[in-house]
């Protein structure tokens, strides 16, 4: 551990992360998740790793490079030896979680074998398998001869073979095979034998078949290990402003995503198995004496687990809950004329993602929508969102929309739909120079007795209807006016005019968001110093503001009781005495991903509660453009704070977070409280039994 957390007012950004996947690993140990939902957790800790070493770890190795200090307290070096540190012991851990779930599934006839655990007539089939569907995939790479070894690409694995000959008169040489990702899986399915069910790794149908490959050679002994290389993804865009910047970002990022799969080594994982003689040769033929060197497992790539085959018993994984019906919803004619009622509050997963695309479909082909304007962050792979909209654009409807193509890591799919959107018709901007355009925002123009009237959909999530069915999130259908003039002016904002606007109500980063959630809190320490009620509820995916972080200190020494949820970084360090004695913070890992952000604010018992797209971060706050807006309906404000309380209460998936860093469970002599499950009954209690599976 860094010496002396415990003097800092603020954690580190870098190993505050590590702590929230620490708690993602959690959930792979605990025996009380369903068996193969563990597996999956596997996968997330897996791919989180990945993205983890790719941005974060890169950025560090870069300011170490320049003599850069860590944006609040240590310096590149002592941070980059506490990621190793943590590494290996969460790889260990990693390690030891999966081998007893491997165990588990045996005592459940779910077998994963090796090439060496097969029968006579299983290594039939797999040898079958491989020489039909797999060895046409395979391109070996000869490494001992050659001076520069062919590219490694960043987080595909590979196979580093070592060939030998039992004689010893063959000097041996090594080899590298990729293995492929498309179109093959990574799990094969043998044939089934009986009650059992047994599983092989792609990596191991390739090992069956070692000697075939090679067969040009007069080797008789092959060694296999599993390699994997992570890179730096991190890239930056050179921006200019007006029509230059909009007609070149797209090409640019083209040019950059070519450039993120060459980027500088970050990490080398291998097979803790494997040689030591064997690793120095590799690490001096691939380069790669200066990464972080992580002794692994026999298998890498572990976010392959979100698509492990679908076997075993019901019990193995989490019970369906099926959407929520909104009944009003349903069974008006249009969705028009439903929100023309009241505000309308959507809770995802638990209520279904397809009102809005209800309300998308039908502003399609009514003939009294003009116009449909929207902001898309991260789009879905098949997005029936972009489907609306580009049947809206074939129905005559003006259709504009802006779409974020630095959205990291979904670049590719924004750039397909961008290219879709434009073919079909669509207006299509590209954000802000030098600032990404995070809003979750969608208006509806719509005739209405001769004048144009505005309906809008606000959200703290993406308009991704597959996410939308694992991310907790919120979302506002509304027709009211102090919403839609506002929204008037942030697309005036975002799609005509760069000046500044006045808003009234909603909060817009970088224009008012910080100053405003500034003056809310000072209110609340003007209240607490007056004697008054004072108290702050705040959940968001991570708090790092060195500002807001100061503001909230402020705000205990001054007597308000603060309330965090916060499910990744947390830079505040809770329960110093004249510091944070009145802030709590808990995180909750579950099912579902928390992605909501909520703020609430006592005002002397008049409560304001704010939904956003921004957390508490600075990148939020002042270098992009986000979007918060007030709850100003009473029944939407308390269905929304019974559902926050239910959080607070949680003692089942919620961590206690504190100077510790230990990741405790929240544990208390209540009735267990699963916040998630206890949201789902909430609301299944108010709007009536689920709809039917879908």
């Amino acid at each position: 551990m860094i010496k002396d957390y415990k003097g800092y007012l603020f954690k580190d950004r870098e190993i505050s992360w590590m702590l929230f996947n620490e708690r993602v690993l959690q959930e792979a140990e605990n025996e009380q998740t369903p068996l193969l939902e563990r597996l999956k957790f596997l996968a997330i800790f897996s791919s989180n790793n990945d993205e983890f070493f790719r941005v974060r770890v890169a950025i560090l190795l870069r300011n170490k490079k320049l003599g850069k200090r860590s944006h609040i307290q240590f310096p590149p070096d002592v941070i980059l030896s506490e990621i190793q540190r943590l590494a290996i012991l969460q790889n260990e851990r990693f390690n030891k979680a999966y081998d007893q779930i491997i165990k588990i599934l045996a005592e459940n006839h779910i077998a994963i074998l090796n090439e060496n655990q097969l029968t006579r007539a299983q290594k039939e089939a797999v040898v079958l398998y491989s020489r039909n569907e797999v060895m046409p995939y395979l391109f070996p790479v000869l490494i001992d001869e050659v001076k520069v070894v062919p590219h490694l690409k960043d987080r595909a694995i590979y196979l580093a073979i070592k060939m030998t000959d039992s004689q010893g008169k063959l000097k041996p040489k090594h080899a590298i095979i990729e293995i492929p990702d498309s179109p093959l899986k990574r799990f094969y399915q043998l044939p089934k034998n009986g009650e059992s069910t047994h599983i092989m790794f792609l990596d191991d149908v390739i090992r069956t078949s070692l000697h075939t490959i090679f067969n040009i050679f007069d080797f008789d002994e092959f060694e296999a290990y599993t390699i994997k290389i992570t890179r730096d993804a991190e890239f930056t865009i050179d921006e200019e402003e007006g029509d230059d910047f909009r007609k070149g970002l797209l090409e640019k990022i083209q040019r950059s995503l070519k450039q993120r799969s060459s980027g500088n080594p970050t990490r080398f994982v291998y097979d803790a198995q494997m040689p030591r003689q064997m690793l120095d040769f590799l690490l001096d033929k691939l380069q790669l004496r200066n990464v972080n060197l992580i002794a692994g497992g026999r298998y890498h790539n572990f976010k392959d687990f979100m698509d492990f085959p679908k076997v075993g018993k019901p019990e193995h994984y989490y019970p369906s809950l099926t959407p929520i019906p909104i009944h009003a919803l349903d069974e008006s004619r249009t969705m028009f004329d439903a929100v023309s009622q009241r505000d309308y509050f959507l809770s995802h997963p638990y209520q279904s993602f397809d009102y809005l695309i209800r309300m998308l479909r039908e502003a399609a082909i009514d003939p009294k929508v003009t116009a449909i304007r929207i902001t898309l962050y991260r789009v879905a792979k098949h997005s029936n969102v972009v489907n609306a909209l580009i049947n809206a654009v074939k129905n005559g409807k003006k259709v504009t929309v802006l779409m974020e193509l630095q959205a990291r890591f979904d670049e590719e799919h924004n750039i397909y739909w961008t290219n879709k959107l434009q073919e079909a018709g669509a207006r299509v901007h590209f954000g802000k120079p030098g600032q990404k355009v995070h809003t979750k925002v969608c208006m509806i123009t719509r005739e209405e007795e001769g004048k144009p009237v505005s309906y809008a959909h606000l959200s703290t999530g993406n308009y991704n209807g597959v996410t939308s069915r694992i991310y907790c999130d919120h979302g506002l259908l509304t027709k009211n006016t102090k919403y839609t003039n506002d929204l008037e002016k942030l697309m005036d904002t975002l799609f005509q005019s760069p000046r500044k606007n006045k808003f009234d109500y909603i909060l817009v980063a970088p224009d008012n968001m910080f100053k405003s959630f500034e003056q809310l809190i000072d209110n609340e320490i003007k209240n607490a110093r007056a004697g008054k009620p004072a108290y702050i509820i705040a959940k968001m995916n991570s708090l790092l503001d060195e500002a807001i972080v100061k503001k909230l200190y402020d705000a205990n020494k001054a007597g308000v009781k603060i309330q965090l949820i916060i499910r990744g970084i947390c830079a505040i360090v809770p329960g110093i005495p004249n510091l944070s004695e009145h802030i709590s913070v808990i995180s909750i890992i579950d099912r579902f991903l928390e992605h909501a952000r909520v703020y609430v604010f006592c005002n002397n018992g008049e409560e304001k509660v704010y939904l956003a797209s921004a957390d508490w971060m600075t990148r939020n706050l002042f270098n992009r453009i986000e979007c918060g807006f007030p709850i100003l309906d009473k029944e939407v404000k308390q269905e929304l704070m019974d559902m926050i309380h239910l959080q607070l209460a949680d003692n089942v998936k919620a961590r206690i977070i504190d100077s510790d860093f230990d990741n405790k469970y929240v544990i208390n002599t209540n009735p267990n409280i699963r916040a998630q499950y206890a949201i789902y009954q909430y609301l299944q209690k108010k709007y009536g039994p689920p709809m039917p599976s879908i």
